[in-house]
């Protein structure tokens, strides 16, 4: 009785301390400046994506096969999402849209290298994403609407409706960030209590159902700014 006690007294401390299995930590420093383990993640998460595109796209073919068949698979279903929101005009946020769901996603998964805590589990990087991405719908809006049509979508309907149009600019990325680090979080933790209390057969399940969740989060993320462009460019 006296070693299942002083088990369950371990996994009860390690619970208890749980924040610390989630929580980035400094790697180093450049000069005074503390590099997070969110920052260096990150990083390597940007340079096997770069190295993998380059790998994947050196021998382009007429007839896709493998790697690059998947490629055009995703791309071609993005592209699609877009023509069904703003039609052929969709095209030209491709990039934009289809740069956020590769990479919103690979750093959602990265949680599967070992001791790899993913980025989006952690606020700053969600709060970049947001914010990025409704500053770069407002110069998207502006390019195609001019200053005047852009600062005229926040009097239409109705010019009193104004404030709200332009607090609702101010909350999206509020919103898109939240909702990213939430889900990601609460996922992570979940699996994280799992594994300090049955560590060899629940959190397999549900590891693999954070695959989905990895990938409804970036589906997610990238459809919201689809509706954000249209909004602007179609009007409400």
């Amino acid at each position: 009785m006296t070693e299942r006690g002083d088990i369950v007294g371990e996994k009860m401390q390690e619970l208890a301390h749980i924040m610390e299995h989630l929580r980035s930590h400094t790697v180093f420093y450049i000069g005074n400046i503390p590099v997070s383990s969110t920052v260096v993640t990150t990083w390597l998460v940007m340079v096997v994506l770069i190295v993998a595109v380059f790998l994947a796209t050196r021998n382009l073919s007429s007839k896709p096969r493998g790697v690059q068949h998947i490629l055009e698979m995703v791309v071609g279903f993005i592209e699609g999402l877009l023509e069904d929101a703003m039609g052929k005009e969709g095209r030209k946020y491709l990039p934009l849209i289809a740069t956020l769901f590769i990479f919103i996603l690979s750093l959602n998964l990265s949680w599967f290298i070992p001791t790899v805590k993913p980025p989006t589990i952690d606020i700053s990087t969600t709060a970049a994403f947001g914010v990025t991405t409704i500053i770069l719908v407002q110069i998207f809006a502006i390019q195609k609407k001019g200053l005047g049509g852009y600062l005229r979508h926040f009097i239409e309907p109705n010019i009193v409706l104004a404030p709200l149009t332009i607090i609702e600019e101010f909350v999206k990325p509020v919103s898109l960030s939240l909702r990213l680090f939430g889900n990601m979080f609460g996922e992570k933790m979940v699996v994280t209590i799992l594994f300090i209390l049955v560590p060899l057969i629940i959190p397999t399940p549900v590891m693999l159902l954070g695959v989905l969740m990895g990938f409804i989060q970036a589906f997610v993320f990238t459809l919201l700014p689809i509706t954000y462009i249209q909004t602007f460019i179609k009007g409400h």
